[in-house]
């Protein structure tokens, strides 16, 4: 019996040791057997100052109501795991369990020294100590890698952060993180291996990722930033997928800092196996009352093209859509794809079938500390209770992406209640929406130009974007306001208002200026992803004024230069007379409805190089107002990639006006003959023309025309493709032509010429889209021409934002 007490009381006393000694406690002796507290009752609590008695007791109460080994040995892990004691010592004494606490200090103040690229506001969101909180030494050296990693993720690889703990009176501290922020760490060198359909320079344009060069300053994608790497890896994946390699894995993306160079050199090794194209295009439907035929036209693969992982998740989302408005919400569409090694095809069938009873339980939304969940929520086009459908959930993942409020977003679904409920958990990383530029540029149509703009696309978390602009330039002056809300009515339909004014001079062009200030109010709906129609109303009113060098007399109807009036003697010479007689009419009001039709396959909207862009507009103006016509006119571009880089694209326009209510059109409501038509051109070079012999012979404008360009997009290989400079060859064709406005009035008759010949002209060009924004270079030589055509070989126009 002895040996069996001596080894009880040795159990019992290493169990409360080992307890100590993981905790760090300085001294425990709790007696064996017998001598154990009876309860909690009988704890007698020391050095608490903050923490009540009865809160430190509570730990130490066991379900049977008495105290053993286990129990206190619990109650120690708890007390520690508060974090708000700095030490904790347990003892017994007289038939009592005596525990001693010492409390944490509670934070005073947390400074950060050092931080010149980073605000105090965004390192206190990093960190978990909080002011006012309890100082906890293990939380502290946590906060300090949470600072190190955001340094990093902004790459500053050298960073340095010490926290100091400053003791204060009554128990407080102050806690100083002192940061040595270091150099930005960039990625010098990115390199591909096993990459054979597209070389290298390619393959970096498709990543986000970039290399240092010379205009680093104006950048930060060449900063080493781990998770942009990551998802690069996504991007190159999903490359290859696009064009046909079905088997393609993104094998390893490394990343080795040179300590020569102080920069990283990132290698992405790629296994891209065979490129394949679609053979058969099937759909087969096992839901009764669906017609596999009828949903064809839901098909975004077709039989022979590249194959194309992205079509076929645009078929699937397409496919489950329509059967889900035909009342079946459960189906699912699965697209299988079999493949022929031998000829490289893959024929994907897709089986529309009755998916399992599923619901949506709950959309949980997590991570939007700006963003209202309502403006999330509608990205959905289902809700808490509807019938789960896959499709649908990717639908508004891509969505919530395309928005643009978020640096991520990731939806997971987990089992709900029960067994036919679900889950969905939304998550969203935050990021700036806020935008404020000054933009500079330079054209030879406008000259000088500087812009203040400041911006918002997300104000108050609420999805609505707002923008103000003042521009002023050598020829050009003016303001825009503008306001959309995406989600007009709680419809999917986006309201527009927009404030505009501007004022131009151009005495290089023309005999006259204008003045234009009005508003817009816009609706835009999405038919299909690919098709949109924009509702819009417009009223402005626009001034013609003479150069400031032209008096009353210059602007004298009708003019006869042998019987000019005294005051005007020695004028030989004054604007067009539909210059003049719009001149006089003062400021005229246009109220003018119209629509416009939009189809966009572009693969990507700023540097396409396959799909149709293609719009349809017409503008009615007599609702009121001055002026009375239907405008009507088309543009459509198409892009193709004729060999890898190299992009060919061919643009399509035409139009008419017509006045209506048996009036005259005034000249500048006419189209006018220019670059924007035909390149080599000067603004207003061709068209009709006024030649009459003591006139400054002003393009009066036509009421049709049309114009046609066919242009090669080509890459410069021996300039580094993250530079974006290319190069273009272009032909242009086009002409304006019908003048419909006055050509006399009592005493004095137009001589003008009104020519329908198809004016063209060659070039070539050189597009640099830079950090400073898109800058282009044109020289044109144009072939044919009227003798009184005004050209312009050389054009020049951009912009930039700093």
């Amino acid at each position: 019996m002895a040996i069996g007490a001596r080894v009880m009381r040795g159990v019992g006393l290493a169990a409360v040791l080992l307890g100590g000694v993981f905790f760090g406690v300085a001294a425990i002796a709790v007696p064996a057997g017998s001598a154990y507290a009876q309860s909690a009752s009988s704890i007698v609590v020391e050095g608490n100052r903050r923490v009540e008695a009865d809160t430190i007791r509570a730990y130490f109460k066991s379900s049977g109501g008495g105290l053993n080994a286990a129990t206190i040995d619990e109650g120690l892990k708890g007390l520690y795991a508060t974090g708000l004691f700095q030490d904790v010592r347990i003892r017994h004494a007289g038939g009592r369990l005596i525990v001693t606490v010492v409390e944490n200090p509670v934070i005073n103040r947390i400074a950060f020294e050092g931080n010149t690229k980073a605000k105090d506001e965004q390192l206190l969101a990093e960190i978990q100590s909080k002011v006012r909180g309890t100082l906890s030494r293990p939380l502290v050296q946590s906060d300090t890698q949470r600072l190190i990693e955001q340094y990093r993720r902004n790459g500053r690889y050298d960073v340095r952060v010490v926290p100091k703990i400053i003791e204060l009176p009554n128990n407080r501290v102050d806690l100083v993180f002192e940061i040595t922020e270091g150099k930005k760490t960039s990625v010098k060198t990115i390199r591909f291996v096993g990459n054979r359909a597209y070389p290298d320079y390619r393959l970096r344009d498709v990543i986000k990722t970039t290399e240092a060069n010379l205009l680093s300053f104006l950048k930060s994608s060449d900063v080493y930033d781990p998770d942009r790497i990551e998802a690069d890896r996504d991007l190159l994946r999903r490359f290859y997928l696009k064009h046909g390699f079905a088997d393609v894995r993104i094998v390893s993306a490394v990343s080795e800092f040179d300590p020569q160079q102080g920069a990283f050199i990132v290698t992405f090794t790629i296994d891209e196996g065979e490129q394949y194209k679609f053979g058969a295009v099937d759909i087969q439907s096992n839901v009764r009352s669906v017609d596999a035929a009828s949903l064809s036209g839901r098909l975004k693969a077709t039989a022979g093209a590249v194959y194309n992982a992205e079509a076929v998740e645009k078929s699937v989302e397409a496919i489950a859509v329509d059967v889900a408005r035909r009342g079946y919400p459960f189906a699912v569409v699965r697209p299988r794809g079999d493949r022929d090694f031998q000829n490289r095809l893959i024929n994907v069938v897709f089986t529309v079938e009755e998916g399992p009873r599923a619901y949506i339980e709950r959309i949980q939304i997590r991570g939007n500390t700006r963003t209202r969940d309502w403006v999330i929520r509608r990205e959905f086009d289902l809700a808490e209770g509807d019938a789960y459908n896959r499709a649908l959930i990717d639908r508004a993942e891509r969505r919530l992406k395309n928005l643009n409020y978020f640096k991520s977003v990731k939806i997971t679904n987990e089992p709900g209640t029960s067994p036919d409920r679900i889950v969905i958990n939304v998550e969203v990383e935050e990021q700036s929406t806020g935008e404020f530029s000054i933009s500079g540029g330079y054209s030879t149509q406008d000259g000088l130009l500087g812009e203040v703009s400041v911006g918002e696309r997300n104000l108050l978390g609420r999805g609505q974007a707002v923008r103000a602009a003042v521009q002023y330039g050598q020829r050009a002056r003016g303001f825009e306001l503008s306001f959309i809300e995406p989600y007009f009515l709680d419809y999917r339909m986006a309201l527009g208002l927009d404030f505009f004014g501007k004022a131009t001079d151009n005495q290089q062009y023309t005999s006259y200026d204008t003045r234009t200030v009005g508003g817009t109010v816009r609706l835009g709906f999405e038919l299909r992803e690919d098709l949109a129609l924009q509702l819009r109303y417009s009223l402005y009113q626009q001034e013609i004024t003479l150069q400031d060098n032209y008096s009353s007399c210059y602007s004298l109807v009708p003019f006869n230069p042998t019987t000019v009036p005294v005051n005007c003697t020695g004028v030989s010479i004054v604007p067009s007379l539909p210059v003049r007689l719009s001149f006089n009419q003062g400021a005229q009001m246009t109220s003018m409805a119209g629509y416009s039709l939009i189809y966009n396959t572009l693969d990507n909207n700023r540097s396409p190089t396959g799909g149709i862009r293609a719009e349809l507009k017409q503008e009615l103006a007599g609702l009121g107002g001055d002026v009375n016509f239907l405008r009507s006119s088309g543009d459509a571009r198409f892009y193709h990639e004729v060999v890898p880089d190299y992009v060919a694209m061919l643009r399509l326009q035409a139009g008419n006006v017509t006045p209506w209510n048996g009036n005259n059109l005034r000249f500048n409501d006419l189209y006018q003959g220019g670059p924007n038509l035909v390149r080599g051109f000067r603004m207003n070079g061709f068209g009709p023309r006024d030649l009459t012999q003591w006139t400054t012979h002003d393009a009066i404008g036509g009421t049709n025309f049309w114009a046609a360009s066919l242009e090669l997009f080509i890459p410069l290989h021996f300039i580094p493709k993250d530079i974006g400079i290319r190069a273009s060859i272009f032909a242009d064709a086009g002409s304006v032509w019908n003048y419909k406005g006055p050509t006399s009035v009592p005493g004095e008759t137009m001589t003008f010429e009104d020519s329908k010949l198809i004016r063209t002209s060659v070039g070539a060009g050189l597009i640099w889209d830079s950090p400073f924004g898109p800058l282009r270079f044109d020289y044109a030589i144009p072939l044919t021409k009227e003798s009184y055509d005004i050209v312009q070989e050389f054009r020049f126009g951009g912009g930039t934002k700093f």
